[in-house]
This record gives structure tokens, sequence and C-alpha cells, in this order.
């Protein structure tokens, strides 16, 4: 749409050439600074002619929308000038307004597949039902490396590894924005924990930064990224929404980003230093970009001139989409079918088989004739994840409805709940309250003041659903349901905060003593009048529900148990065990049933003390809302599982990189260390030689493959490796063949003992082959010196694997890693 070459185009020429010209020496270098930034379109420049300087200010910073479908935020245009204004809404997992859309799987599980292509056909239904629903700007795709496995939003992004998350999202941006929908990449850079996000002060050294945390969000760049968002935290003692080092000696001087930089929401910390650094719009209200700003300009602070960049970047992203001329395709209608068949074929290709003894999987033949579904989540559709990832979902199945259509009418599918979510009615209070469905009309307030009869002592876990403000409820004189801390008012987990009829839910677990109990409770109507319930569950009602969930399984051939773990933005997870006491429900349950498959629904990696007990886990995620349907085709054998894990399981939680280093995670006096520099996830446990529980690239198929001849040549700078890989089984399916390289002689830097290089897909019939070639880049083959400020190609003889995993190696080779002058070519 710029009536000019863009100075993405001329850094990446820029760029092209100086790394041909280095190749000559070994050194891989950044691209240079622009020598002067070419002129924005002349519709753009005309137009900043023409604002005043409370219109400039106010393209700057978010405001109310008049016309809001609840997205996250709104930037009122210019209509004198014909500038519309700009919608920006949530969307990591399908777009989140108050209307419906297609919830598609957590960004985890689409990695999971391994496939570039499907990430740019999930990025497209995104893009595609962003415009449909009135959004010009999607607040999304995440890239944050998955460093820590406590971190609340690890379902949110894609990997551990920095490879794939760059060709993930560098596909995705591009699916977005082929549908005139303007991608924002985030959170930029280093948010990879929620606890403390606001204030950590993350300290990295170059080497690693460069690495692993910005090789996505470099690709982003790479890719068209139209708007970048900052991240709440410092990074090396600055904001990272006023930081210069990275808003503007990196991100735009050193990959030529010629989008703009919005903060996260509430990021923003000053004005002058803020726009200064590169920031150019504060999202969602103007703190400090709006009379703030102008009083700066008045009084000399900051030039017109950082306005005037500001704004023009702005407008020249709105002019490449179209949205200033009037050029950008008319809003498409929704095409929900459309959306749900990729849901679905992303939630088979993520569906991650971790275990599976016996055969446990496919259910076939007798396993199928009786199967005992057990778990809230077998009823509980479980789609997507709290915070900015929940979408209002066209429609869910529930898992055990799919598995009973699937298993068909000869077969026999019992239910049990095994572990109570929402509570049970409260029993022994004094009369006056229906504490089943207590009304509160508008306007009025409802008290009740009465008594809580305990028989036994045991431990009380109480359930307030409510749907209008939360009720003061006060046992003994204490108030059960304090205001949480920090932002956990804002954000609530997708399955546990929502009761199934759409009441929030909240909780509270202390241990009673027998007798009576005062019990007050204050709920007030407001302007719209409210319903709410107070539950419990207690130890008495836990070991009844068990015990029916025994009897189930004991009766079926087959167990299916559905396990959760609720994350959510905001908060990170405090245990990597499976939260409640499902561990001792998938104990008890695998005693009498080995033939136990447990489907877990969980953010993130997961300690599985009873992996030895059970016949199968499959790691299904947030799957979407056609989960169900996906995971009744996998437990069938309809379609081998084709994910693989993203990220590494550790055995426990005194055995993975944080572990017993709080400067690590979650940080010291408000200082988080880096320390394990570049050995991130699977890199660490090379090099501290741990095992983990399942590793990186990690997933079982219902067939087998046979890996051979492998042969590794170089290929410019880069390598060609080549294999054949053959399935030896007796059903179609799918492998992950991933290519890792080696550390190199000639490099005097740390690396890592072995590192994704590249990777393949494959689907393959009974005793078919495929001859594959994976090409390795130079980048992959290149570490950063942090005295040269550069990319060093790391030359000389290297090891090649060719594997399943990261510590699954099928074959093994050496290759020679040549500059393009060594390999005699100018």
């Amino acid at each position: 749409m710029s009536d000019t070459v863009s100075r993405r185009s001329a850094l990446r020429l820029l760029g092209g050439a100086v790394t041909v010209a280095a190749a000559a020496t070994g050194t891989l270098a950044a691209p240079a600074r622009a020598l002067s930034a070419p002129p924005a379109s002349r519709r753009v420049e005309a137009l900043i002619a023409r604002l005043s300087p409370d219109e400039k200010v106010g393209l700057l910073h978010g405001a109310d929308d008049p016309g809001k479908l609840g997205q996250a935020g709104y930037v009122p245009g210019v209509p004198r000038l014909s500038i519309p204004p700009l919608r920006l809404a949530d969307g990591p997992a399908g777009v989140r307004v108050t209307a419906h859309a297609t919830a598609l799987p957590a960004p985890v599980m689409l990695a999971s597949a391994f496939d570039p292509a499907l990430a740019r056909e999930y990025g497209e239904v995104i893009g595609r039902e962003g415009r449909a629903l009135g959004q010009d700007v999607l607040l999304s795709p995440m890239v944050n490396l998955i460093r820590t496995p406590y971190a609340g939003r690890n379902y949110e992004t894609f990997s551990e590894d920095p490879l794939l998350g760059a060709d993930l999202v560098a596909e995705e941006i591009r699916g977005i924005q082929s549908q005139g929908l303007i991608a924002t990449v985030k959170h930029f850079a280093l948010n990879n924990q929620e606890k403390d996000r606001m204030s950590i002060d993350v300290r990295i050294a170059e080497q690693p930064l460069r690495e692993l945390e910005l090789r996505g969000f470099e690709a982003a760049v790479a890719a068209g990224a139209g708007a970048v968002m900052g991240a709440y935290n410092k990074v090396n003692g600055t904001f990272a929404c006023e930081n210069k080092p990275i808003l503007g000696d990196i991100l735009r001087d050193g990959w030529g980003f010629d989008g703009w930089v919005m903060t996260d929401w509430f990021a923003a910390h000053s004005t002058v230093a803020a726009l200064t650094a590169g920031l150019d719009m504060e999202m969602p209200s103007g703190n400090y970009f709006a009379d703030a700003l102008k009083k700066a300009v008045l009084d000399g602070s900051v030039p017109e001139a950082l306005v005037d960049r500001s704004v023009r970047r702005i407008l020249s992203v709105m002019d490449r989409f179209g949205l200033l001329d009037g050029s950008a395709p008319a809003r498409p209608g929704r095409d929900p079918r459309a959306g749900a068949r990729t849901a679905l074929k992303v939630a088979k290709a993520g569906a991650t088989l971790l275990h599976n003894r016996h055969a446990t999987l496919p259910l076939t033949g007798r396993a199928t004739r009786s199967i005992a579904v057990i778990g809230p989540t077998g009823t509980i559709p479980f789609v997507s994840g709290g915070g900015s990832a929940h979408v209002v979902p066209d429609h869910a199945q529930s898992p055990l409805a799919a598995i009973g259509a699937r298993a068909g009418h000869g077969a026999h599918v019992d239910y049990a709940l095994g572990e109570d979510l929402f509570g049970k009615p409260l029993p022994g209070t004094s009369a006056g309250a229906d504490f089943e469905g207590q009304g509160v009309a508008p306007g009025a307030t409802w008290t009740y003041d009465g008594t809580l009869t305990v028989d036994d002592a045991d431990e009380w876990t109480f359930c307030i659903h409510y749907s209008g403000d939360r009720p003061k409820v006060l046992l003994d004189g204490t108030d059960l349901f304090p205001p949480a801390p920090g932002l956990g008012e804002l954000f609530a987990g997708g399955l546990v905060g929502t009761a199934p009829d759409g009441l929030t839910v909240r909780r509270s677990t202390l241990n009673l003593t027998a007798g009576r109990h005062r019990l007050a409770i204050t709920a007030k109507g407001r302007d719209k009048g409210q319903l709410f319930r107070l539950r419990r569950t207690t130890g008495a009602t836990r070991a009844a529900d068990v015990a029916e969930a025994v009897r189930a399984a004991r009766a079926a051939d087959s167990v299916v148990l559905f396990a959760y773990e609720d994350a959510t933005e905001g908060a990170d997870r405090t245990s990597l065990a499976l939260p409640g006491h499902q561990s001792e429900l998938i104990e008890a349950v695998a005693a009498v049933n080995s033939r136990t498959t447990v489907v877990l629904n969980t953010s993130s990696c997961t300690t599985m003390p009873w992996l030895d007990r059970v016949g199968a886990v499959l790691q299904m995620y947030y799957p979407g809302q056609e989960g169900a349907e996906a995971t009744a085709a996998v437990l069938f054998g309809d379609c081998d599982p084709g994910g693989r894990l993203t990220q590494t399981f550790p055995v426990s939680e005194d055995r993975h990189p944080m572990a017993g280093d709080p400067r690590r995670y979650p940080g010291v006096d408000g200082t988080e260390e880096y320390s394990e520099g570049i050995h991130l996830g699977y890199r660490w446990y090379d090099a501290e030689d741990v095992t983990p529980l399942f590793p990186f690239g990690h997933g079982l198929s219902y067939t087998t493959f046979e890996y051979a001849d492998l042969s590794v040549r170089p290929e410019g700078d880069g390598l060609a490796v080549g294999f054949t890989v053959r399935n030896t089984g007796r059903r179609t399916g799918t492998t992950v063949a991933q290519v890792y390289i080696g550390p190199s002689p000639d490099l005097r830097l740390d690396q890592a003992r072995r590192a994704l290089a590249g990777y393949r897909r494959l689907e393959l019939e009974p005793g078919r082959e495929q001859r594959v070639t994976v090409r390795i880049s130079a980048r992959s083959l290149s570490s950063w010196d942090p005295e040269r400020h550069g990319w060093v190609l790391g030359t000389g003889t290297r090891e090649v694997s060719v594997g399943v995993s990261a510590r699954e190696p099928r074959l093994a080779g050496r290759g020679r890693v040549r500059s393009s002058a060594a390999a005699g070519r100018p």
C-alpha cells in the first residue's frame, strides 16, 4: 500500500549484502544501521501535516470504545481526515471478544505438531475471524520462550526451543496478516513468567539474549509483523517499554522494524524516556501519552518530531493494510465450519502420546466394550486457558459424549466424577437461605446470619458461585473470599473459575472443627441483581467420589481418566503436580484397572509419580472447541497421535533448570538472573546430565518407523542432511524427524551439547518410505559473539544426529561447516 519501498525491504537488501560480505571472514554480522529511513508514503506525510497536535497525541494512546464488543483496546481515529479508529483484540487461540469465535487449541498444542504450514492455517483462521468480528489489530502471537515450567502462560506460546518458535511465529503472522488483520508479536522481551511480571528486573547476558529469546521476535519482524507489544518487566535494569537497547538499537536499527510498538496494558512508566527509546503507543489509556505528552511537547522536553515519528509508524502500517484509503478488502462474514475444521485438524496433529504400556491405546476390540470415563473434565469441555486466551466458542462437546458416540451402541460407557470442582450442597445450616440458588434483586442487599454445623473435624473447601459482585462470606468472623492480590481479581482460569452455568467461582480451603460455626453472608444486587450459590467439598465427600470412581473402573474393560491443570494470565503455577487430589485419584483407579489412560488437559509439563501404574498418558493441553472429537479420534485410533513435546518434562520439582536457585526463578529482591545462559530447556538437561521424565521432541506413534542412510554435506555456509524414513508398522502414522547439531570446535564461546537445527513432520502409510533432506541454515550453525556484537559461523567438523527426540537419536554422523570463502565462492 506504500508509495515507496519500505524500510524493511531496504534493510533486508542491506542485511543480505552484509551477510554475504561477512561470510569470507566466518562472521555473520547483524544488519547495519540504515543510512537513512526511506520516507513514508505521500499519503501518510500529507496526513501528518494536517493533523493538529491534539489529534496526533490522540493516535498514541488508547481510549474507551463507544461501540465495543468486549475487545481489549481501542484507539480513536480522526474522522475529519478519514483516519479510522483501531480496535485491538486478544487472540492467542482465537479472537477474544464477547461474541462467538472459533476456539482453537492452545498455541503450545499447535507447536506440538512441528508444522509451520499448519501454523499459517491457524493464523488465517484468526485473521479472517478478527476482521469479521470488527477488529483491526490482533494482540498475538506470543513467542516468549518456555523457560520456567511454572510460568502461567506457557500454553499461550510455542516452545523452549528458539528455532521452532521462530519458524511457527513467522508463519502464523503471515497467516493472520494475509487476511488483512494486523498482527502484534509479544511480549518484547523476556516476559517468561507471570510472578512479579510488572516489576521484575531480568538480567541476561548478550549471548543468550540474542541466541534464545530474541530469535522468535526477529523472525516475526522478518515476516512483516505490523506491531510489537512491549513487556511489563525490566530488561537489564530498564523497563522494556522504555528500553532503548532493545527498542531502538535491536528492534529498529538492527532488524529494521518499521511498524509500531505499543505497551502491554498499563505497562508504561514514563513519557520522555519511553517515547525517546522507541515506544509509540500507550495502552489501554493515556496516563503518560495523553496530557503528559502534550505538556512535554509544549515545554520542549519532547521534540514534536518524536511525536510525528510515532504517528508516522502507526499510520504507515494502517496505510499498508489499506485502512487509510479504503482499499482494504470488505470485512468477510464468519465461516464457523472452516474454523472448526482447522481447530479439529490442529487438535489431532498436536495430540501427544507420552506413554503407552502394553498397547493400552488405541482402544480396540474388547477394550471398547466397557469404558469408564472419570474426572470432571470428562463432562465439562476444557476449551481454553484463562485471561487473554479465553474465547467464547461456537460450541464444545463433552469428551464423555464424544467417547460414547465413537464407542457405538454395543458399548457401555459409564461415568464417575472422581474429583469435584464445584462442590456439593451445603448441609447443616440454620433456616433462612437457599444456598443452592439465592437470588438478590437489583438494588437490594441480602444478608444472612446463622450457623453451620459440622459433624466431624475435616478439611473443607468452600465454593462460592456468583453472577454479580462476589458476596462477602464470613465464617467465625473470617472473610473466606477476600479480594485476590495483584491482578488476581481480573484473571480467572478457563475451567475452575467458571461453573458450567457460567457463574464465577472462587474457593477457600480450611480445616474445620466439629461443632457449630457462625456463618454470615452479605450479597448485593447492584444494578442487575444476581444469583449465587455456596457449596463445599470435604475429605468425606472426596473419599466418596474416589470410591465411586474405583467402582466404575473395576467394572470396566478400559478407563479414560481426564486430569486437569487450570492456568491463566496473571499467575504462575505453584506446583508441577496435578492440582487438588487428582494424583491420589489416578493411583486409586489404576490400582484396580491397569488399562487406565490418563488424558491431560494441562498448560505445561506435569510431574507424574503415578506414571508406572497407568497404561497410557495422552497430552491434550487445552484442545479448543473440537477437543472432545479430537481426543476420541486419537483414543480409538482413527488418527495417529501426531504431536511431539515442545518442552522438556522434568521427573520432579527439584530436577529442572529453575530448581533450587531462586535467583533464576522467581527472582530475589526484584531481580531475576538468567544464569543458565544459553542452556535453556533440553540444553540444560544435557549440560547437567539430568534425565528428564520426557525429553523435548518426545511423542509416541501407533506404528513404528525406521531411520536409515544418513548423509551430511556442505551447502553454502550450511549443511544438507539427508536420510530415509520408513513406516515399518501396520498402520498409517506420523513421525517428526529432528536434526540436532553439536558444537563447533572453532568457537571459544559457550555452546549447547546439541541444539535443534531442523525438523520434518512426515505421515507415511504402512511399508512406505521417504527420502528427506533437512537443510541447516548458517544461522543455526552460528553463535552470538558478545565481543564482536555479531553472529559468528561455527565452522569445523560438527556432530549431526537425527532422532525422534532430544534424547532418542536414530542416526549419527558428522558434517564439515565451512564459510563461503573456504568453499571457494566469493
